[in-house]
Parts: C-alpha cells; structure tokens; sequence
C-alpha cells in the first residue's frame, strides 16, 4: 500500500483535511503557483500551494492507519520504513520561517519517534527562497505504530499584512509495506 496517507497535500481543496493548530495573522490561505513574487514548481501536476501571514500559522493531520486499511501484526512485526517529504519555499520580497515536526504514535498516541528539525528561516536578501524538499524516513521505530502526525507551516519575518510567508505543498507521508 504505496500511495500518500495525506489528503489534500496541495490545497486543492482549500484547507480541508486540515486542523489549524496556529492560525495567525490573516490566517492560512491557498494560491495558485507560482503566486505573487513567487517561484515556479518543478512538478507541473502540483498548481497549488498553502501560505501563511504574519503571525506563526500551523496546521496538522493525525492519519489513523487502521483506519486506512493497515493490519497491526503487519505494522508490528514488519516496522516498516515510514517515508515523509515536505516542499516549501519563501517569497522574492520577504523572508520567512518554516516549521515541520512529523511524530509516529501508539495506539494512545505515546510518542515512538518523533522527526522535528531546527526551523529554518529563508532570507531572499541573503540567498535563495526557491523551493526546496525536506525528507526523512523512519525505521527501527519498534512495535505499536498506529498513528501518524504530521505538521507544519510558518510564519514571515517582516510582518507584513497579508500572505507574505512561507508557502508549503508536495507534502506526503507513505508507508513501505
């Protein structure tokens, strides 16, 4: 079962799928690619991405993977590799900040091992703002995997009114089993 447990990866259905765990400034919202000051996409099947304002905006999903079809004894004995990739890319104009933290869980939602690397701050005066993936697999995670979380998002540096920054899309969360 090789396909992506994230529903609506790309904001083509707004924000649904989504919960809002920070929400700030103007709010999320969606845009098309390559948006104002923007960058083109190397994938010409993704035409959307998420953005955020101002003020630190997050948003999550708990995929439940008995709920999507997985077996525990499969998940237990095997502990297959769990693969999570992110795009996101910041603006020509202005910097921003991007967050990810990606926790596999228990069936109490205890955390068995938890990916969640240094925010990174995308400044277009000092470099490029492009976009650019952030992967990272999971494996020897032991027994008792039964939810995935999976969160993201960020915030501009200059807090300018409006959707100034950090845009994420491409996102995915696949399991080799």
């Amino acid at each position: 079962m090789y396909r992506n447990l994230l529903k609506n990866p790309n904001g083509d259905d707004g924000l649904n799928y989504w919960e809002l765990t920070e929400n700030g400034g103007d709010q999320w919202q969606t845009e098309d690619i390559p948006g104002d000051c923007g960058y083109t996409y190397d994938n010409e099947l993704i035409t959307k991405y998420f953005c955020t304002s101002f003020e630190p905006c997050l948003k999550r999903q708990v995929i439940d993977l008995l709920a999507e079809g997985y077996y525990p004894e499969n998940l237990d004995i095997a502990q297959p590799a769990v693969n999570v990739e992110d795009w996101y890319s910041g603006r020509t104009d202005c910097g921003c900040i991007y967050k990810i933290a990606v926790v596999l869980l228990d069936e109490n939602q205890e955390v068995l091992a938890e990916f969640k690397p240094e925010e990174v701050i995308l400044d277009p005066d000092c470099g490029d703002c492009s976009w650019r993936k952030v992967s990272h697999t999971f494996t020897d995670y032991g027994p008792g995997l039964r939810f995935i979380s999976f969160e993201h998002g960020g915030q501009d540096t200059k807090f300018w009114k409006g959707w100034f920054g950090v845009r994420v899309t491409g996102s995915s969360v696949t399991i080799d089993l």
